[in-house]
């Protein structure tokens, strides 16, 4: 007989498991239920969804919703969501979209170019170093941040949707990702194996070569961007207006222009690498080689939701990052913690403190989406309304309710202007940055 192995499955065990399981005469329903649905709906919670009604007493008037369809770029359609409303406005536009195909095909080169670069600094490093493991495991992905947003409008201006429409390719990303993705290990391989034999010198052209092929790519893949075009356009009158011969360039500097430079990014990290009141960037996280590293200014979650409320009321929405894995579905319009009941289902507690739930990778920010409207009570926010970016089929018309629990909980990220911080806090955000790791949560929304 074989010796007892302290902590195995065995046949003991086991049998007290199946029959603790026999003896809950719930488990026959669930696995019925279990059975004919999925997960989400065997366990919602109707009657909460009442709770979060769909009025608020701020709220910014916003345009109809985009859809990222089988896309993780999220953060480009929102950041396009925050400036085509500054454009909407000059213009007394009803209907209009930026082109997300033009920001997402530079960001893709850039990304790759970055990884690239990456990769070079860490030649010396064998496959088993952590940083480089992390950087390969997937260099380049659809998703970014918002400072990494700011740097392509800023190299690259901004086109109208017409001017640059969706791709298939851009449409649907996961084929290309893997295919330049496997291009860049490749090069990490080779570049290694380069600077192991004294040949560092040959690292560079190298790139250069992977580089040419990468660029090739992507255009093949998602076109070719206009250098110049006629910006046509009705006003909320149905007047015509056409300005001719704009660049990608003129036309962002004419529509938006130095204002994405006043922003900056809040963070809500309770947890005790990052003290409140200081600013971080994240090691490795970037997408241009040459912009602005990226800069989180992490604060307490009612001063975060202070700043937010002070530009919702100037009529201005905010780009936000959360994390969207819990008590949701695309389809309902209402997102509360109380929606659905995991603890009766399986008896198992989802409940554990902000700070533990990051510590410990069970939360971290995973969609980026567009605060458009809160609903105060003497002051106090009971919910938030929410601009997201999977089409008008879900949700109502698109947008979404979230209640002030799920909000406090599963919120990290709020991008505010300037003017909305404190003298104090404007100060913090310009000292020189604590690094974080790359693999830090507050750098998941990118991953």
């Amino acid at each position: 007989m074989s010796e007892k192995v302290i902590g195995a499955l065995d046949e003991e065990v086991t049998k007290k498991l199946n029959k603790d399981y026999a003896k809950d005469k719930r488990n026959p329903i669930i696995r019925h239920a279990l059975s004919r649905a999925n997960v989400d709906q065997v366990i919602y919670v109707s009657e909460a969804a009442p709770s979060v009604t769909n009025h608020f007493s701020v709220e910014v008037k916003t345009l109809p919703v985009t859809n990222q369809r089988q896309s993780g770029r999220c953060w480009i359609f929102a950041g396009l969501n925050v400036l085509r409303e500054i454009v909407a406005t000059k213009l007394g536009l009803k209907k209009f979209e930026l082109s997300q195909n033009y920001i997402s095909l530079y960001d893709k080169i850039e990304k790759a170019n970055f990884a690239l670069e990456s990769c070079i600094k860490l030649a010396d490093k064998d496959s088993e170093d952590r940083v480089l493991q992390f950087i390969l495991f997937m260099p380049v992905s659809d998703g970014g941040q918002w400072d990494m947003f700011v740097n392509l409008v800023n190299k690259y201006g901004l086109v109208p949707q017409d001017a640059f429409p969706e791709t298939a390719q851009s449409n649907s990303t996961r084929a290309l990702d893997q295919l330049v993705n496997a291009a860049i290990r490749k090069f990490a391989a080779d570049a290694h194996k380069l600077y192991v034999a004294g040949k560092a010198e040959e690292i560079r052209p190298l790139k250069d070569e992977v580089m040419g092929k990468i660029y090739t790519m992507f255009l093949n893949a998602f076109g070719v961007p206009p250098k110049k075009f006629d910006f046509q356009y009705e006003d909320e009158k149905g007047k015509y207006h056409i300005v001719k011969n704009l660049t990608p360039k003129s036309f962002f500097e004419k529509y938006v222009g130095s204002l994405v430079d006043d922003y900056q990014s809040l963070i809500n990290s309770p947890t005790k690498d990052k003290p409140y009141g200081k600013n971080f960037t994240v090691d490795f996280l970037g997408n241009v080689v040459e912009g602005k590293p990226i800069n989180h200014l992490n604060v307490e979650m009612e001063r975060m939701k202070e700043a937010i409320i002070a530009q919702l009321k100037d009529g201005l929405p905010v780009w936000f990052g959360s994390d969207v894995g819990f008590y949701r579905t695309r389809e309902l319009p209402y997102w509360d913690s109380k929606s659905f009941d995991y603890e009766t289902t399986f008896g198992i507690p989802l409940e554990f403190s902000k700070e533990d739930m990051l510590d410990y990778r069970h939360s971290a920010m995973n969609h980026a989406m567009v605060i458009t409207g809160v609903d105060l009570v003497g002051g106090v926010p009971q919910k938030w309304k929410i601009e997201n970016s999977w089409g008008g089929d879900n949700g109502i018309a698109g947008y979404y309710i979230m209640s002030k629990e799920f909000f406090d909980t599963f919120v990290y990220q709020a991008v505010v202007l300037k003017k909305y911080l404190t003298a104090e806090e404007v100060s913090a955000t310009e000292a020189e940055p604590t690094h974080l790791k790359p693999w830090d949560p507050m750098g998941t929304l990118a991953d």
